[in-house]
């Protein structure tokens, strides 16, 4: 497959990373004929699964949409055992796809790039890996996913503390047993809120330090039965276009009436409905305006904190739950399973550090205000550096010497359709920054397929180099930012913090990370570019016609639905 030189081993593409992405694009390319390899520094496949080990991972995605749709093998073979599969479960899907699909041939583990550039005069990449050793490609394709790199809390005194501490997205893979211990629990993002049940259920006290709640769509996992797996085999190409052409890319129907249009009575009816039929549903289907209309969103917002008040039975630990300086999807909203309820628990406490901070983290624990909080154990469900955290964890270098942490830290942040970074050819990403908000398998799929078929084009018709333009870029980056701000995720975003907008990350430039404008937009954006010979990507090819300035129109509105 590749030839051992002194420079090192050579291929058409190297990979970088074996989640979801990393197998998808091995797949396909290797499918167009390429000789690939794909490293990964972990010590099996799996990507973000293989990391994530805390007690309570699972997916807020349903089973019928979180997997790939394109082996039959796979499809016919594999059975899903729940709605939504915990974090083993995924971890044993991604491994069957790899030995199913004779991927792990092409896979090389435990092997970490520490850097990787681009030589013009060979037109090849060269990776530096940990042990010293170099790989050389045609083909770059990032697939080291958008929630990778773990943000750890600057808190004062952290590395004092006397117990064990534990990032959620650094669990050991042996456990952790917490019987009879005390526990801090920094952080209510996604993680926390799957961890908290599962925490309080070991340990003798669970004290959760929370700076801003979240609107948590709480939800049930029953067993899935063996006539729904038949129902899905016997339908999964469709059930797999039903997500893609959804805007948020899941299987699930699309509302046709406006929150506002409706009476009292009417709305609450739909809001109770979605409600009972559990996460991501109410968000995706109650109206088409709650991610467009701030007035809608701020009914959705009511309708949830009257949730929290009715399953939370303390009035203040209820009240500080409810979110209100920003409203419904202002964050991605995380899917529950007995969150709001685990507060009910006489060993569960609720700390407020957003009127009160943190003052210090000491030997004996965290200290809020002038009380100290005295743990054993403390845990970090502080989230991610996302979108642009591990790609820029190591040096990625395109043309003049110039990083992409360079190139984004001086100019902002810029790809054209989150495929591509002018300066950087032939350099791919899979789920990169400016891709869709979006179930992640519809978008993985589609950006290996899509990529398959563009270098294959390159390579039938000559063309070195795939890039994309400054003008790509520039227009890419404008309408990001109108799809973004045609929605309430915006603004609110912003005042919540948001990942998306990098409100997570101290010091981070503030600026949309994610495409707003629902997957089929998206989708057809990419096609448009593929179906003019990969305008916008190929050295002196501007735009698609439709953008081109001159002819300039707008662009499809932001899909309205929730």
């Amino acid at each position: 497959m590749g030839d051992s030189e002194s420079s090192g081993e050579t291929y058409d593409a190297v990979v970088i990373g074996a989640g979801f992405s990393g197998l998808a694009m091995l797949h396909h390319l290797r499918e167009a004929g390429l000789s690939v390899l794909v490293v990964d520094g972990a010590g099996g496949v799996g990507g973000t699964w293989w990391a994530n080990r805390y007690p309570g991972v699972r997916t807020d995605s349903e089973y019928l949409a979180y997997a790939f749709s394109f082996s039959r093998e796979v499809r016919d073979e594999w059975d899903w055992s729940e709605r939504y599969p915990r974090g083993e479960e995924i971890r044993a899907y991604l491994e069957f796809v790899a030995v199913r699909l004779d991927l792990r041939r092409d896979i090389r583990l435990s092997t970490t790039v520490e850097r990787a550039e681009h030589s013009d005069a060979t037109n090849l990449w060269t990776l530096t890996l940990a042990d010293g050793s170099t790989l050389r490609a045609t083909y770059l394709v990032s697939a080291t996913g958008l929630l990778s790199r773990p943000l750890y809390p600057d808190l004062p005194g952290l590395d004092t503390f006397g117990g064990p501490a534990y990032h959620s997205a650094r669990w050991p893979h042996e456990g952790v047993d917490l019987t009879g211990k005390r526990v801090g629990l920094i952080g209510v993002g996604a993680s926390g809120i799957q961890m908290l049940p599962e925490l309080a259920a070991q340990a003798a006290h669970v004290t959760v330090f929370q700076r801003t709640p979240n609107y948590v769509l709480e939800t049930t996992s029953p067993a899935v039965t063996a006539d729904e797996l038949a129902a899905l085999r016997e339908d999964y190409d469709a059930v797999f276009e039903r997500a893609a052409q959804h805007p948020f890319g899941v299987p699930m129907e699309i509302p046709t009436r406006s929150a506002l249009e409706v009476d009292d009575d009417e709305r609450r009816r739909v809001f109770e409905s979605r409600w009972e039929a559990g996460g991501f549903r109410f968000a995706n289907e109650c109206f088409t305006d709650l991610v467009s209309s701030p007035e809608a969103s701020a009914l959705a917002s009511e309708f949830l904190r009257g949730k929290i008040r009715e399953i939370v039975t303390d009035p203040r630990t209820a009240e500080a739950l409810c979110p209100t300086t920003y409203t419904f999807m202002g964050k991605r909203p995380p899917t529950g399973h007995g969150y709001y309820a685990a507060y009910n628990r006489e060993n569960v406490e609720l700390v407020n550090v957003l009127t009160t901070p943190i003052t210090q983290v000491t030997p004996r624990g965290v200290v809020v205000g002038d009380v100290e909080h005295e743990l054993d154990v403390l845990v970090l469900a502080t989230g991610f550096d996302a979108m642009t955290g591990a790609l820029t964890a190591f040096d990625v270098v395109g043309r003049e010497g110039i990083t992409l942490r360079e190139r984004w830290e001086r100019d902002g942040l810029r790809t054209y359709l989150g495929i591509s970074v002018h300066g950087f050819p032939n350099f791919f990403l899979s789920l990169g920054p400016q891709t869709p908000l979006s179930n992640l398998t519809v978008p993985v799929q589609r950006g290996a397929q899509w990529l398959q078929r563009a270098l294959t084009f390159a390579r039938e018709n000559g063309v070195a180099q795939l890039e994309a333009t400054r003008e790509a870029e520039e227009w890419w980056y404008e309408e990001t930012e109108r799809a973004g701000r045609a929605t309430v995720m915006y603004e609110e975003g912003k005042k919540a913090g948001a990942w998306f907008v990098g409100g997570n990350v101290p010091g981070k430039r503030e600026e949309m990370a994610v495409y707003l404008g629902g997957g089929p937009v998206y989708q057809d954006e990419c096609a448009r570019a593929a179906a003019e010979q990969y305008a916008g990507f190929r050295p002196g090819s501007g735009l698609p016609t439709a953008h081109v300035p001159a002819a300039a129109t707008e662009t499809a509105a932001v899909p309205a639905a929730g």
